[in-house]
């Protein structure tokens, strides 16, 4: 099964790549790392999933660029964020939250999952909704 194209919204650049090297490392292609909802919505073109942390660049918008991810362009989201408090609304297809810091591993771990139409099950740091 091939896997997902993926794009990464967190304003973090060292995050960013980080979850970008690992994610490209398990054979997924990255397609864009955005840091706003302006660049989220600008790169979003031919990903099927998106990693998307709460607090971007232009304020706590990850909520609502997830939203928008979703309901205009079908991506299902996984939330990476130390503030899964913030996540309001959820977004119609997300996923889950994984919650920071969090391993290789467990990154690793989600995103073959929910590739794979599979419940991530019982991964350190994930909450699935």
């Amino acid at each position: 099964m091939s896997k997902p194209s993926v794009l990464i919204v967190e304003d973090e650049i060292f995050v960013a790549m980080d979850v970008e090297r690992v994610l490209e490392d398990a054979g997924f292609t990255v397609v864009g790392l955005a840091a706003d909802r302006t660049e989220a919505l600008d790169r979003v073109d031919g990903a099927r999933l998106a990693f998307v942390d709460v607090n971007l660049r232009d304020g706590a918008t990850g909520p609502t660029v997830a939203c928008s991810l979703c309901d205009q362009h079908g991506a299902q989201v996984i939330y990476l964020t130390a503030n899964p408090s913030q996540i309001i609304p959820v977004a119609s297809r997300a996923v889950g939250v994984l919650t920071k810091p969090f391993s290789e591993a467990s990154l690793v771990a989600v995103a073959l999952a929910v590739a794979e139409g599979r419940s991530p099950g019982q991964v350190a740091g994930y909450t699935a909704y």
